[in-house]
């Protein structure tokens, strides 16, 4: 994979943004601001001159050069009484293939601590996918082994997604990080796996799981909703506003590139009939956003997010 150590940060220390939907706040926990090469590798189909099309992606989420930007993140809320975290990220000091994840040293626990959510009073951790990027922080290292870092949570993944991957053949990296950020929360009897049918399932009043297959089998989006408002946490049915441009632009790493590009393809034109935030697990700040026509596909008209100021700042 090409990417480079020396490009990927922490993002700058500040409080969590956050949106507000109904009587819900929904925060970003920041991990890291991916490297320039990310784009080009994951969705090789965005070139510049496709990026280029269109005005409205700078200087947000392209840069001038055309390339994407891209970043890694959580999102944690509280609902129907439970402290809630949608994916855990890339997670510090965990051996990977990929240079921009390999040994990360990043204050997520502390931005996490920091929003409200520290890792003993989390009730739930929803896993989109069982990827890399999304599963980090399922573990912290602790004595010489990996242990579960919400060690009072439920870690939610759905039931056709972790069975996929117990029949998958998979190479060492991926061998590797089952190892340490999946097994240990299975071997605590911490994972709860969910059948998710079509429609959906509620797991908890405000939050539901919206199968989005075709990325993974067993991917999901994650709603959340309160007061007739409602919130789409994207995982990875979603990389990049730049696919609302182009619906059928698919990840390299996609398992099934057609089942993907028709779950997008619904999922847009979905969303583009009603008023839901859609936060992208990798769109860069802004990051929310409204999905709104746009000739004969889509583009993402930002809803930015509130930030508090620092805790020392004079009211």
């Amino acid at each position: 994979m090409p990417m480079s150590t020396s490009a990927a940060r922490t993002t700058d220390p500040a409080a969590a943004p956050s949106w507000t939907v109904g009587d819900v706040t929904v925060h970003r926990i920041d991990e890291v601001h991916l490297p320039p090469e990310t784009g080009p590798w994951l969705l090789p189909g965005a070139t510049p001159d496709v990026v280029d099309r269109h005005d409205w992606l700078r200087p947000d989420f392209a840069d001038r050069a055309g390339v994407l930007r891209l970043a890694s993140q959580s999102f944690a809320f509280s609902v129907g009484g439970l402290r809630v975290l949608v994916d855990t990220g890339i997670g510090n000091g965990k051996t990977r293939a990929n240079p921009a994840w390999h040994d990360l040293r990043t204050d997520y626990l502390q931005r996490l601590t920091a929003a409200g959510f520290a890792p003993d009073r989390v009730d739930l951790v929803v896993l989109t996918h069982l990827h890399a990027d999304h599963v980090g922080w399922n573990t912290r290292a602790h004595e010489g082994a990996w242990v579960p870092t919400f060690p009072n949570a439920r870690y939610v993944v759905s039931r056709a997604e972790r069975e996929f991957w117990a029949g998958y053949a998979m190479d060492e990296p991926r061998r590797q990080m089952f190892r340490d950020s999946v097994h240990p929360v299975e071997d605590a009897g911490l994972l709860d796996l969910v059948d998710v049918p079509s429609q959906g399932a509620d797991i908890a009043p405000g939050l539901r799981l919206v199968p989005t297959p075709g990325h993974t089998p067993g991917h999901l989006a994650v709603e959340v909703g309160s007061r007739g408002a409602t919130a789409l946490i994207t995982g990875d049915c979603l990389h990049h506003p730049i696919q609302l441009a182009h619906p059928a632009l698919g990840s390299c790493v996609d398992i099934d590139p057609d089942q993907a590009r028709a779950t997008r393809h619904a999922l847009l034109s979905s969303l583009a009939a009603r008023e839901t935030l859609v936060l992208g697990t990798h769109f860069p700040p802004p990051t929310g956003g409204r999905v709104i026509p746009d000739g004969d596909a889509y583009r993402l008209a930002p809803v930015p997010a509130d930030t508090p100021p620092p805790a020392h700042a004079a009211p």
